[in-house]
């Protein structure tokens, strides 16, 4: 999923609104991208999808047939695409679940075409999408679960989703690479045990952003796990 490849970025649409997918449809196709599928639900999406690949999907944040947020992110991913969730701003608490089920970032509505083309290549690169509305979805909810890391578990964190390799991380504190692996994976279980798993070192990046172990403008380009 890289939008500097040979290929150019694959989008697709997922927006109860025909209005909405033409629009995108149209500023995707504008944009050079390749656009693969427009549909309403999650379910027309997968089945107009057919197996082909699929770098990102914009996914209305509610569709109006009864599914929740989780699931559908969780079934657009399981395509082995990523998610950007094309919502209406305040809807604080479903953008909070969306980001919990692992999209990549959220894109209002209100947003002019340019800066939704240029969060669907963010995101096709495999980068997280830092803004506004990921902070103001965080913030405002008190629910959020952190997880509790001690202070040479942030230090590791802090290092290696700031982009080191693991093992610079490990030398910068003065610890061995074995050791600096092991408290990653105690980082991954907790944040597991909180509902927020972290996978690749880009979820890992997103965790230390939500929890305020990196500001958001430590948020750049970084390599999977």
């Amino acid at each position: 999923m890289n939008g500097s490849s040979a290929h150019p970025v694959r989008v697709s649409v997922v927006d109860d609104h025909e209005s909405v997918r033409l629009g995108l449809r149209s500023a995707c196709l504008e944009a050079g991208f390749d656009f693969i599928v427009a549909a309403a639900s999650v379910g027309e999406f997968e089945r107009e999808l057919g197996g082909r690949e699929n770098d990102v999907v914009v996914l209305d944040l509610s569709l109006g047939d009864g599914s929740t947020v989780t699931e559908n992110v969780k079934r657009v991913q399981a395509t082995g695409s990523a998610v950007l969730v094309h919502s209406i701003a305040d809807r604080v608490v479903l953008v909070r679940e969306a980001l919990a089920a692992g999209a990549a970032g959220v894109i209002p509505k209100s947003s002019a075409t340019q800066i939704v083309m240029t969060a669907v290549e963010t995101v096709a690169r495999g980068d997280v999408l830092n803004n506004l509305e990921w902070a103001t979805a965080i913030d405002a909810d008190s629910d959020f679960a952190k997880a509790q890391l001690g202070r040479r578990e942030r230090e590791i964190l802090h290092l290696y989703a700031s982009g080191l390799p693991l093992k610079l991380a490990a030398e910068k504190l003065g610890i061995g690479y074995s050791t600096a692996r092991e408290y990653l994976d105690r980082i991954r279980l907790k944040y597991v045990e909180v509902g927020r798993p972290a996978p690749t070192k880009v979820d890992l990046l997103r965790r230390a952003v939500e929890d305020g172990i990196l500001p958001s403008m430590d948020v750049e380009s970084i390599n999977g796990a």
